[in-house]
């Protein structure tokens, strides 16, 4: 199979791409791709959050992994339709102005904001929690404050100072990270016999209620598998890389959660400890297996998974609110680069702020770090649902607009909105059913609340309609202007091994 790109020129390309005042052409694939994996932050759910979704699922907790994994794998291909044509910093939000209509991208852009922030809350409190773990094991102990406030600091010094530097260190973070953990994995299962797990494979005591609840927080897990796209600026080539780093960071860490699901479940059995309140699950299996020091090192390197991926959601987050500033929807000052650091300096100060704020407010009104980390995470999986369904609605009607509408791309998007229906079902359940029942507390809420926020934020951009008659039309000339820098450019085609990800212009 084989699909096509649009390439722009490299002497053209550094001049019509730096016109949003950010540093042009400055992260190959490898940092592109660092920035997917980096939000998805893989190896903390292995090493630290995989009880939170064990105790939804239970033995079907591979196979949400699983599901997960594919649906994604289909909003991908619909993201890739816009990824693949045009690229900017407003990610997600741009391409849905484009595809549908400004009020439908406000919505994305709303949504995007909540999610990537909530998202680098959710694993601030990862840090805090994981990083007071480990110095209490020496005797150190800070306060959850101040390891929340110096988590935010470095994660935000760096934001503000380089993108490269960002991307070099998730890149190194992430990689031997896994790589960490794939080794340990192999141990713990060789350990095991290698034995084949009935009680998951026959999903024993799993309802269909508890999967698709579970994919709430499994959604959380693959959260910013996207996020490349706000990288439209600072990606070389990116209308090559951004793609293949979007579909490839879903594949990649769909193979690699499922499997480290699977393992580590089939660990903990017969052990008379439960996963679900184990806050260090792959060390407590390394030392039953007799590689203490190898849980130690996973532990460490997990530290520093979770710092890359509260650094990694500053990013896109920061990126989105420059880019809405700039089309008048935030405050001004937000859509200011650097001079010199060409970093939207303003926008990722307010980002790390919020992010230190709500957990830190939740921090002193005496939620567990633990439990934190599963509130913010459910929240921001909304979000994600939320933009997941609208790129998926999107693409189809995008490509009409060009004229290039296939019947394939109409099944991708029905698969697209169907796979995030799930965790929406889940989330919110069926009042008396026993296949989908009514999540407890506090998580029967959150979806709720997520809906009044939407509200808040719609409602005040139909105040800013009503008050500026040329906002709608400043928006749309903006995102048109960034189109059409990539619209005159000759397509090529390219061979790739995954027919799932082809297309044909």
């Amino acid at each position: 199979m084989r699909f096509c790109l649009m390439v722009a020129d490299r002497s053209q390309s550094k001049a019509t791409r730096s016109f949003h005042g950010l540093k042009p052409e400055c992260l190959p694939f490898g940092e592109v791709l660092a920035q997917s994996f980096a939000v998805i932050a893989p190896t903390t759910i292995p090493a630290s959050n995989l009880g939170l979704i064990v105790a939804l699922a239970g033995n079907g907790t591979w196979l949400s992994f699983l599901i997960g994994m594919v649906g994604l794998m289909f909003v991908g291909i619909n993201i890739n339709q816009f990824a693949s044509r045009s690229a900017s910093p407003g990610s997600l939000y741009s391409y849905i102005v484009k595809g549908l209509n400004p009020t439908a991208g406000v919505i994305c852009g709303w949504s995007l904001v909540l999610a990537y922030l909530f998202t680098g809350m959710s694993v601030l409190c990862g840090l805090a929690n994981f990083s007071g773990l480990l110095l209490g094991h020496v005797g150190i102990h800070f306060s959850t404050i101040t390891l929340l406030a110096i988590g935010a600091a470095i994660a935000w010094y760096a934001s503000y100072k380089d993108i490269q530097l960002s991307a070099m260190a998730m890149l190194c973070l992430e990689g031997t990270s896994i790589v960490l953990i794939v080794v340990l994995a192999a141990i713990i299962w060789m350990n095991a016999g290698f034995a084949i797990d009935g009680s998951q494979l026959t999903l024993r005591d799993t309802t269909p209620g508890g999967i698709a609840m579970g994919l709430v927080l499994v959604l959380f897990a693959f959260s910013g598998f996207e996020s490349a796209t706000s990288l439209g600026d600072e990606a070389k080539d990116p209308l090559r890389s951004i793609p293949r780093a979007v579909m490839g960071s879903a594949i990649v860490a769909g193979l690699f959660f499922t499997l480290t699901a699977y393992i580590e479940i089939l660990g903990f059995s017969g052990t008379g400890v439960s996963i679900t309140t184990t806050e260090e699950p792959l060390g407590f299996l390394a030392d039953r297996a007799g590689v203490g020091i190898l849980g130690d090192l996973v532990a460490f390197s997990a530290l520093f998974s979770f710092f890359s991926c509260v650094l990694g959601s500053i990013t896109p987050a920061a990126r989105i609110c420059f880019t809405m500033a700039r089309h008048g929807l935030f405050p001004s000052l937000l859509g200011k680069a650097h001079s010199f650091n060409r970093t939207p300096h303003i926008a990722v100060t307010l980002c790390s702020l919020l992010m230190f704020f709500i957990p830190g407010l939740l921090s002193m009104l005496g939620v567990p770090l633990f439990e934190s980390m599963g509130y913010l995470g459910a929240i921001a999986s909304y979000g994600f649902l939320t933009v997941y369904v609208l790129i998926s609605i999107a693409a189809p009607v995008y490509l009409l607009k060009l004229n290039k509408l296939r019947s394939r791309d109409l099944v991708f998007s029905a698969l697209g909105v169907a796979f995030m229906s799930l965790p929406v079902l889940g989330s919110i359940g069926i009042p008396g059913s026993d296949l989908f029942p009514v999540p407890e507390a506090p998580y029967c809420w959150f979806p709720y609340l997520f809906v009044v926020y939407l509200s808040v934020t719609c409602g005040w951009f139909f105040i800013q309609r009503i008050r500026s008659p040329r906002l709608i039309h400043a928006m749309q000339q903006s995102i048109e202007e960034v189109h059409e820098r990539f619209s005159t450019l000759e397509p090529i085609t390219v061979p790739t091994a995954q027919p799932i990800n082809s297309y044909e212009d």
